[in-house]
């Protein structure tokens, strides 16, 4: 059963089972406090994940593509599968909807588009290989990008 309530300018669900979930419309989420507000729900489950190397990269103004890219690794295949699956269900669940996926039928490399943020998630080896922060002006991985 779910419940549909207007609270200020969110929708708020409510679940059977009694758990909230606010839900913003998209012409309400759009801008800087909208892309921090789904940034920091993606850096929270890539740290419950144990993802390794989160590397931010501002690229608001460099790119269309959205305002921030944030690439991790994985330890295997297995993890990377994990990382995504799990960033997947938390964004979902804290109301960011349904990304876009590309990559989860091999495990080495998955991109993962939220509209503001694009995430990479990798095996060290393929990672090594793009070096995709390189190619976006990150800092090194030694500086205070790490979280």
């Amino acid at each position: 059963m779910f419940c549909y309530c207007r609270k200020g300018k969110a929708l708020t669900t409510v679940h059977a089972k009694g758990r909230t979930l606010a839900v913003v419309p998209k012409s309400l989420e759009r801008g800087a406090d909208a892309a921090a507000r789904a940034l920091q729900a993606v850096l929270t489950s890539l740290e419950d994940s144990k993802a390794e190397d989160i590397v931010t990269i501002d690229i608001a103004g460099k790119s269309a593509l959205g305002d921030y890219m944030v690439v991790v690794s994985g330890r295997s295949n297995r993890h990377v599968l994990a990382i995504a699956d799990h960033l997947l269900t938390d964004l979902k669940d804290e109301g960011f909807g349904a990304a876009r996926v590309e990559g989860k039928d091999g495990g080495d490399w998955v991109l993962i588009d939220t509209g503001d943020i694009i995430v990479h998630v990798f095996r060290p080896e393929i990672r090594e290989f793009y070096n995709i922060e390189k190619m976006w002006g990150a800092p090194d991985l030694d500086e205070e990008t790490r979280h």
